[in-house]
């Protein structure tokens, strides 16, 4: 037997101290590699009786280009369609029919170019209209859904998800960003040998099923997070205008024209270059033997040949802004505001400061809070953070209007928040506060095997797992003028964009579920898009498959967005209780 060559242990005490004599939680992380590349984080935790085991495939969004935006999250969903052993009754046909498939799709595509030809030239107003599909079209259209039927007919349905529960496992799940993608799952102890066979096998052999078929859940997705909320729309506008030349600027779900035209051969490249074994990590969380484990992982994940090369890095810097960008947006929403500023990207020196300040301003005690919400009450929610991605950052205030305030009065009063930060005093015990609340949430972020595992595969995807033992030290060590140093660096009106929201005229606010109360604007009107999914569903199935998986998909979720679980329980559950009466 070839076993990994092993890197040395990352074995770090579980408390420490920095300078100032604060505990601090440190993870012991022990790491391996395989011949192939793969890399490994363990973290043994006897004390339970499951195992959280996950991989994040370094890339998201950030990857692409204009013409296959979206492919990253697209590729989320297909790793769920099984593999040679898993998802069928007959791989021979199966494969046949996926190139039957492709080969069909060719056709459709070259009419597609046509389609987007006579665009040009003003004959149709949209390529992909329906209405506008020409007799040839329609009928390759019409046997290529006979395939799909074919195939249909071969599929274990949902068998890759039926394989894990039959096994005792929960929380199945994957998410994409701009910069990595991700797959989770907790298994009972003894199940670990199934989670090494099931990730390798899909990484192995993948079966691409229903890869056009799939666009269509895609297209629903998109409509549902962007398209039927309030501000989605704008939202992905605002996006696309702050960032000029940088990767960020297109959405995770990518383009809807991009998402009609992807090849199976696009994909099949976009794999090979992404899903190699020396561009994946493993993480195991919780009550295994380090030594099987590693035997496990070169029998299962060593079967995976070693890529030819390794993938490119983004090397498209965003421009120096020059100038305030601006967007005024209309909605059937409460009149809101966003400030976003170029920042840092993740482990810059200056994102920990970014992150205190982030703090300062946050929260029931935070100084946003305070002077917005309770003092002037002109909002409801003021809030503010640092998102430090992979290859560059941003930081962004935010607040909803309260009563007759207007997004300019939100707009002054959040500016004169950052210029008392930036030339008043900071009380000490202010600063001791944050780094109260710093070292408190040391603690409780790594208490879950399942988020200290989610944790490590996301930090390993934006450059480095370690993190989760550096960043109480280095974010403890900022000081006051850490702090103002950085506001007078980044917070300067050319290096931001600036949104305001206003009421549609005509429109009326609807009525806030109680459970949703104090939640950022944009966390609230997702759920309120779920909520109106939910009640307009006429899918039995879909809704009772949505009403296993929510709890669980919620332990996931941000503390905040909890609060709302029992609320879209209670929904499906009435939305189930209607249809089924109805059908009686």
């Amino acid at each position: 037997m070839t076993y990994p060559r092993f890197i040395a242990a990352a074995c770090l005490a579980l408390v420490a101290l920095d300078a100032r004599g604060q505990e601090i939680t440190q993870v012991p992380v022990e790491t391996f590699e395989l011949a192939n590349g793969m890399k490994f984080l363990v973290v043994p935790r006897p004390e339970l009786t499951t195992v959280s085991a996950g991989w994040v495939a370094h890339v998201g969004s950030a990857n692409e280009r204009p013409g296959i935006t979206g492919l990253s999250h697209f590729f989320e969903h297909m790793m769920f369609k099984g593999s040679h052993a898993i998802g069928t009754t007959n791989i021979e046909r199966d494969l046949e029919i996926i190139e039957e498939q492709e080969i069909l799709q060719e056709q459709i595509r070259a009419i597609y170019r046509k389609q987007r030809e006579r665009y040009r030239l003003g004959e149709i107003e949209d390529p992909f209209d329906a209405d506008a599909r020409p007799p040839e079209l329609i009928e390759l259209e019409h046997r290529f859904d006979e395939l799909v039927e074919a195939q249909r007919e071969l599929m274990v349905k949902d068998e890759f998800d039926k394989l894990y529960t039959e096994a005792g496992a929960s929380g199945m799940n994957a998410f994409t960003s701009e910069d990595v993608t991700v797959y989770f799952i907790t298994v009972p102890a003894n199940k670990l040998e199934l989670w090494f066979w099931m990730e390798s096998t899909r990484l192995l052999k993948p079966v691409f099923r229903e890869f056009y078929s799939e666009r269509d859940v895609v297209h629903e997705e998109r409509r549902l997070r962007t398209e039927s909320t309030p501000t989605g729309k704008f939202d992905e506008l605002f996006s696309a205008m702050f960032w000029e030349s940088h990767p960020y600027s297109w959405p995770v779900v990518g383009w809807p024209s991009d998402l009609r035209v992807y090849s199976l051969a696009q994909a099949r490249e976009y794999y090979d270059t992404y899903y190699a074994p020396g561009n994946l990590t493993a993480a195991i969380v919780g009550n295994f033997d380090v030594a099987e484990a590693k035997i496990l992982a070169e029998r299962y994940f060593g079967r995976l040949p070693a890529a030819a090369s390794t993938p490119p890095d983004v090397v498209t810097l965003e421009m120096p802004q020059s100038a305030e960008k601006r967007m005024d947006a209309t909605c059937d929403c409460q009149p809101q505001i966003e400030l976003r500023y170029h920042t840092v990207p993740f482990r810059h020196r200056d994102s920990y400061a970014l992150d205190v300040l982030a703090n300062i301003l946050n929260g029931r005690s935070g100084r946003l809070h305070k002077a917005l919400v309770l003092e002037q009450e002109i909002a409801v929610h003021a809030g503010a953070g640092q998102d430090s991605r992979k290859w560059a950052g941003s930081f962004s205030l935010l607040a909803e209007t309260k009563g007759d305030a207007t997004p300019a009065v939100l707009q002054l009063a959040l500016e004169e928040e950052l210029r008392k930060i930036r030339e008043g005093p900071i009380p000490e015990r202010e600063i001791q506060k944050v780094k109260n609340q710093i070292t408190a949430s040391s603690y409780r972020r790594l208490a879950s095997g399942f988020f200290l595992l989610l944790q490590l595969l996301i930090y390993d995807g934006l450059g480095d797992w370690n993190y989760i033992n550096e960043w109480a030290e280095k974010t403890l060590a900022v000081t006051v003028d850490d702090v103002k140093r950085v506001t007078t660096t980044y917070f300067e009106p050319s290096n931001r964009a600036v949104a305001h929201y206003y009421r549609k005229e005509g429109s009326t606010s609807v009525e806030l579920p109680t459970e949703l109360e104090g939640l950022p604007p944009q966390m609230q009107q997702r759920i309120m898009s779920q909520l109106e999914h939910i009640r307009a569903s006429e899918n039995l199935e879909e809704l009772k498959g949505m009403l296993e998986q929510l709890p669980a998909r919620f332990e996931q979720a941000p503390p905040p967005a909890q609060k709302a679980l029992p609320l879209l329980v209670r929904s499906v559950e009435e939305r189930i209780a209607e249809l089924e009466g109805g059908a009686r």
